[in-house]
């Protein structure tokens, strides 16, 4: 067993990333198509968002089931089943006839993707000795963070040169590839071959987890469009989602063989971990939607534009992971993080100072500093947040902390939605107030603008109604600009809130096995 762990220790890496890959650009790459998903299935811009959305819940209530699945089926057969329903689905994605059946495909696509990277994560932390696990993370990120950068770009070229439905059907071959992989170079090990006929079936779990799951992301996809709890329907589902959890995690604690160990949380530093992630989701997912947004609506750049704005970033993150996966070696995890966090709070505030007269570049190098503050906070964060955790509980423990980054990335994007049509208003009504006849700025301005307007050929009194809707204009921007730069500031906030729980983390010892070592 550990001559085949030895040989093919680089291989295993190989194939436990192509299926981690084709996930998470799956996750991105329907984003850009939904126009034109939308036109050929003949359905409204609130029916198609369901192609994201039936995706994430199917994935968040299979990620920290991953764990228990892989004890009861075999954590080889698991996995390769996941990616045999992950391919077919893809397939079937592609040839929906119509909307319904295309959400039906991307829930069964979602569950079977949810499995993929927490078990992925889980064979590599395994395959590794503890002093090479930072380096095997850095590896996984930079396969991780290749899916969000090349995910839209490679979205958008497909859609526009070949049809949407190639979007799914290019996972087919790297799908049979992982399959044929996996058959090969993956190798369960000796404590999840035990037999599980005493596993009895926590079906009340299972229910819970569904429910509970299901509904959150309900109330933080729909949340800003149903004017949250002004509506019964968010109320509805933010009760039962309050309800499902509270009993999930009462029967989960009362049970022998729990669907989610959630005892893992009894080790101070994977909770404090766990809670740092969630965080992180929230700040990286919230800034990633934020900045297209800012660019396109304010400053009229193109979704390629915006693409390449964003880019740089990412490649930054891609350069430095390496490194950092090597200093994690030598250096202690908690201080790699601590500077990444400091990185990523000074690029929100750099970016809370952006104006609608910025260049490309103004917007494009706080991105890079972010780039570089992510590389510094997932690798190091991952290890030291699982290097704790006994090797039987690691398909677990991958499982919910994978979940709750996504929790985090929901709850960011919904909590920044909202705020950004708030603070719109506000600012705005803030900014009207300034624009009245009484105002010398303003009558100069606007008398300005009449005397262009008319010497383009434009009649006196047309002239004047254009002119004041150029002025609106103008004041909408400055007051969209205004909210963005307060949320940036928001978000800076949480990255510097979250730095004293790095205190809780136990620093991984690199001499000694861990709770994984042989």
């Amino acid at each position: 067993m550990s001559d085949e762990k030895n040989i093919n220790k680089w291989l295993i890496t190989i194939t436990v990333m192509l299926p981690a890959i084709m996930e998470i650009i799956d996750t991105s790459v329907a984003n850009v198509a939904l126009p034109h998903m939308q036109g050929s299935l003949n359905a409204g811009t609130d029916e198609v968002t369901w192609v994201l959305t039936s995706y994430l819940v199917a994935n968040a209530v299979v990620l920290p089931m991953t764990g228990w699945l892989s004890r009861v089926f075999g954590r080889k057969r698991f996995l390769m089943t996941c990616i045999v329903l992950f391919t077919l689905a893809s397939l079937l994605c592609g040839a929906s006839p119509n909307l319904a059946s295309l959400i039906f495909f991307r829930i069964l696509q979602g569950a079977a993707g949810g499995a993929l990277i927490p078990i992925s994560q889980a064979i590599l932390m395994e395959t590794f000795p503890p002093h090479q696990r930072g380096m095997a993370m850095a590896i996984f990120g930079i396969g991780a963070m290749f899916g969000p950068i090349v995910g839209p770009a490679l979205g958008g070229w497909i859609t526009d040169n070949m049809s949407w439905r190639w979007i799914f059907y290019i996972n087919l071959p790297i799908g049979f590839i992982a399959i044929v992989m996996c058959a090969f170079f993956i190798f369960d090990p000796d404590y999840l071959r035990k037999k599980v006929a005493d596993l009895t079936i926590d079906y009340w779990g299972l229910f819970l987890l569904v429910a509970s799951m299901g509904s959150l992301q309900m109330v933080l996809d729909k949340g800003q469009q149903e004017d949250w709890f002004n509506s019964s329907f968010i109320i509805g589902f933010s009760i039962i989602t309050v309800v499902s959890l509270i009993a999930l995690i009462w029967v989960e604690l009362r049970h022998d063989h729990p669907i989610i160990n959630l005892r893992l949380f009894k080790n101070i530093s994977f909770s404090a971990g766990n809670l740092i992630m969630f965080v992180v989701g929230f700040a990286l997912y919230s800034s990633i939607m934020l900045i297209p947004l800012f660019l396109q609506t304010l400053m009229g750049y193109s979704a390629t534009d915006a693409g390449m704005v964003m880019a740089p970033g990412g490649v930054a993150t891609l350069m430095v992971m390496p490194l950092v996966g090597a200093a994690l070696a030598k250096r202690d995890g908690r201080k790699i993080v601590f500077f990444g966090l400091l990185l990523g709070a000074t690029a929100m505030f750099i970016m809370q100072g952006l104006n609608l007269q910025g260049s490309f570049w103004d917007y494009t190098w706080p991105r890079i500093v972010l780039g570089f503050g992510l590389a510094m906070i997932f690798v190091p964060l991952t290890t030291v947040t699982l290097a704790s955790i006994p090797r039987q509980e690691m398909g677990n423990a991958t499982g919910m902390f994978n979940l709750l980054r996504n929790i985090g990335g929901s709850v960011g994007i919904a909590m920044a939605a909202t705020l950004l049509a708030r603070y719109q208003q506000f600012y705005q009504t803030s900014l009207v107030a300034n624009v009245n006849p009484y105002n010398p700025t303003w009558q100069m301005r606007l008398s300005t603008l009449k005397q262009s307007l008319i010497a383009k050929g434009i009649a006196a009194s047309q002239a004047d109604t254009t002119a004041i809707s150029m002025l609106y204009g103008a004041v909408r921007r400055q007051a969209g600009a205004l909210a963005f730069n307060r949320i940036f500031f928001i978000i800076g906030l949480a990255f510097l809130i979250i730095i004293p729980l790095l205190f809780l983390l136990k620093r991984p010892s690199h001499s000694e096995g861990g709770g994984m070592g042989h």
